[in-house]
């Protein structure tokens, strides 16, 4: 048994040391990086929040079990690694005792002969067993030889995925044949309890020999399997806890980051392109935390699975958009890591390599793929790890934006109207306000200060005051709010823009202009509480702005509107006999968790039948308008406005609603594409949900 320690003991030491190396050349690449010094100090400073989240998302695994087969398959799995690290501790201690005493008959003190662990061990690893056919037969199933990008696993690193099955298979089976080879020998702690041990002893001879064989190939297949898991994409074992520690609360959606460089706020007014990092240009204007991201995606594609870029046929992958830049990172790593001096000694092609642009057409990422996304978030809401793919875009975004000028030229024109007229349209400022002019009672319009007895500004929107059909739903707020007795004011042509279309595209600089500007009117106004209609202007009011300093309370109309019903100061009375399908805008529904609400508001329509898409609530489809996608011509493959009213279409609806003007204007040309087709009922029309509620309040009038 003293060779049997020996030969366990060495290899186990010459394996953590590989293993150790390994990490440490992760570390070194990953400090490459940018500091983030933001993510420490907010984990330290909300320690209660990130234990929650280390029991629900790791321990508890609520993300992955939102998808139940393999959510429930991957559970028994991850538990199947902690618990049965009490039967590594017990391997061990058989081989150094054996190797004191010449019996190798360890058990953990206090614990190690209680039936109930025994029990355990086995039963989790039976069912580590099944999981392990579980993901055989969803690979299987879902293999991209048979459903091409419509697989989830397309891109993937397929080759690992079976390696590292097979590994765990083998963990498994030499477990079993340690335990049950030690109940033979008399060895082995537990009585009863492990039901699969005591079944396989049955069929093995007793032999000293054997199970000194079994102890040893356990042992030997854990720590080659360790190996793989440091060099693979299975580093998310290690990885995935640290990643969920250090990400956003409550998640990577809401509000985007702010721009660093160096671990700290830009200031446009002292920054220096020449020397601060304005957004991503090259890999090491990463943080420490994007790095982390790179390690610990699992490639299983969930993001991918639920992007209406990808569904669309267009060229953006969220997992292929980490995986790249991952790939890129590990291919250069030797270079970064060497001095200056060593790198000046490389070859042409590896400075080539290390020049090679993040983001370009023989770059890393391809600029289609960047300006792709629509800031939808269904890829961090479906992430199981945390990983915040939103802000690598946006990173991208603001380098390409303001230091190569290289963005679709549309957008170019909506920037432009932006820093002239503070609206994307052009429009002169003094239209905001005509949508007044056509209701039959007086609002009040803001004359430096709010009045006095204003409970609420409404903040009305560029599309809400200057696009025709969502003046609708402005008009349509202000008179429910007038019905209730809500006093409110507006700013007219005193608001402007708040920004996030420049911000969403990536200049950063043109939205604090904006974000300034409309700060200090707000403030000087007195405002304290904000109703927006629109989503986008709600998220940068709510989310963004106290970054530079104005806090407000900000709702959503929809919120508003609901719970003035619950109140009884709206009472919708006029039946609406119609069957309405809800289309939830991104930022309203993934980015706020405002699902509820515009949902309340329909059910107390009488005579309203409410049918659900198939995507709908965190899972719901975007409409195609967000992150600036608004302004920029969609060229490459089905258009997302199309995909998902063809969705909505298989509701048989009588209307479609929605809570925001971008998704009423993306909705409604759609429809109007399908009318025009015969492909929809005439009558088919997208309407806001205040819409639906004037009506019935009103009486249909």
């Amino acid at each position: 048994m003293l060779l049997v320690a020996i030969i366990g003991l060495v290899m186990t030491v010459a394996v953590v040391a590989l293993a150790a190396r390994r990490v440490l050349f992760l570390y070194r690449l990953a400090t490459v990086g940018q500091p983030a010094p933001q993510r420490i100090e907010y984990a330290r400073k909300n320690a209660g929040a990130e234990l929650k989240a280390q029991l629900v998302e790791v321990f508890g695994q609520k993300k992955l079990l939102k998808w139940t087969p393999s959510g429930v398959a991957h559970f028994f799995v991850m538990w199947a690694f902690i618990i049965l690290l009490t039967v590594y501790i017990e391997a061990y201690g058989a081989i150094i005792q054996g190797a004191v005493t010449g019996r190798p008959n360890f058990h953990i003190p206090l614990i190690g002969t209680w039936p109930v662990l025994g029990f355990l061990q086995d039963f989790i690893a039976l069912a580590c067993v099944i999981g392990l056919i579980a993901f055989a037969a969803i690979r299987v199933r879902n293999a991209p030889t048979k459903l091409g990008r419509k697989s989830r696993f397309s891109g993937s690193h397929l080759g690992g995925a079976w390696l590292i099955l097979f590994m765990i298979f083998n963990v498994i089976w030499t477990l079993f044949l340690a335990r049950a080879a030690a109940v033979k020998t008399g060895n082995f702690p537990y009585e009863s309890g492990a039901f699969v041990t005591h079944t396989v002893a049955k069929i093995l001879p007793a032999s000293r020999l054997l199970e000194e064989i079994a102890l040893l190939l356990h042992i030997g297949v854990m720590l080659v399997f360790l190996l793989i898991v440091v060099h693979s994409k299975h580093l998310h074992i290690f990885t995935a806890p640290l990643n969920v520690l250090f990400s956003r609360r409550p998640d990577g959606l809401g509000a985007a980051q702010e721009m660093r460089s160096g671990g700290t706020v830009l200031d446009f007014e002292e920054a220096d392109p020449e020397t601060d990092a304005f957004g991503r240009g090259k890999l090491t204007d990463a943080t420490w935390k994007d790095f982390l991201d790179f390690y610990t995606c699992t490639e299983c594609g969930r993001c991918q699975s639920q992007c209406p870029a990808w569904i669309t046929d267009k060229p953006l992958s969220p997992k292929m958009l980490i995986l790249d830049q991952r790939d890129h990172a590990f291919k250069i790593a030797p270079y970064l890591l060497m001095s200056e001096e060593q790198r000046s000694h490389q070859g042409e092609d590896v400075l080539a390599l290390l020049d090679k642009p993040l983001v370009g057409v023989d770059g890393v990422i391809h600029p289609d793929v960047l300006w792709s996304c629509t800031n939808c978030g269904a890829c961090v809401e479906q992430c199981p790890v945390d990983i915040e793919h939103i802000d690598h875009i946006l990173d991208m975004r603001r380098y390409q934006v303001m230091i190569e000028s290289s963005f679709p030229s549309e957008a170019g024109v909506m920037l432009k109207n932006l820093e002239n007229k503070g609206n994307p349209w052009g429009m002169p400022e003094m239209k905001r306000a005509e949508w007044v002019a056509e209701l039959d009672f007086e609002v009040e319009v803001v004359d430096e200060k709010m009045p006095e007895d204003a409970e609420y500004l409404f903040w009305v929107g560029c599309a809400g005051a200057l696009e025709d059909r969502a003046k609708k739903t402005t008009k349509a707020v202000a008179e429910l709010l007038h019905i209730a007795g809500v006093k409110f004011a507006v700013l007219g042509p005193m608001e402007a823009c708040t920004g996030d279309p420049a911000r969403r595209l990536g200049m950063e600089f043109l939205f604090n202009m904006l974000a300034q500007q409309n700060i200090e009117t707000l403030n000087e106004a007195g405002v304290k509480k904000i109703v927006a209609t629109c989503p986008h202007c709600f998220n940068t009011l709510a989310n963004e702005y106290p970054q530079l300093g104005g806090t407000y309370e900000v709702v959503h109309h929809t919120q508003l509107l609901a719970h003035l019903v619950d109140e009884g100061r709206l009472t919708p009375i006029t039946p609406i006999e119609e069957k309405i399908t809800y289309h939830d805008p991104c930022f309203l529904g993934r980015h706020n968790k405002v699902y509820a609400q515009p949902r309340d508001i329909m059910a107390k329509v009488p005579g309203v039948q409410t049918q659900e898409m198939h995507r709908c609530k965190d899972r719901g489809f975007c409409c195609g308008a967000g992150g600036a996608r608004m302004w920029m011509e969609e060229r490459i493959g089905k258009r997302i406005n199309t995909e998902r009213v063809d969705e909505a279409l298989t509701t048989d609806p009588d209307t479609v609603s929605t809570a925001c003007p971008f998704c009423l204007v993306m909705l409604g040309d759609a429809i109007n594409e399908k009318k025009n087709t015969g492909a929809a009922k005439s009558s088919l029309e997208v309407v806001d949900v205040a819409q639906l509620l004037i009506k019935s309040v009103k009486g249909g009038a």
